[in-house]
């Protein structure tokens, strides 16, 4: 790979990390790893309080990490970047399961 095309990449992989290298977006992607959740469903599974919970929510879908998919009123969100998913669940291995694997 030239160092132009590195040069791209590594900045491409620095912004996806960013969107991912928060407490609150972490935990969101954890969540929406596993089902559909909507806004109500997320607060109360997390503990995010609203307006913290739909900036977060806007970052992670402005940076297409994750979609959503309206039913009458709710907006349903899910993961919707293949890389976040692989992320999310090599961190859970690393820093979640060795944890309970090794007390």
């Amino acid at each position: 790979m030239n160092l132009e095309k590195m040069r791209s990449q590594a900045k491409e992989a620095s912004c996806f990390l960013q969107a991912c290298a928060h407490q609150s977006r972490l935990m969101l992607l954890c969540q929406l790893i596993q089902e559909e959740m909507n806004v109500g469903q997320l607060e109360e599974r997390l503990g995010i309080q609203q307006p913290s919970l739909s900036q977060q929510l806007g970052v992670l879908r402005r940076q297409g990490l994750i979609s959503g998919r309206r039913s009458g009123q709710q907006v349903y969100y899910r993961v919707s970047d293949s890389r976040a998913k692989s992320l999310v669940e090599n961190l859970y291995q690393i820093f979640c399961e060795e944890k309970v694997n090794n007390g």
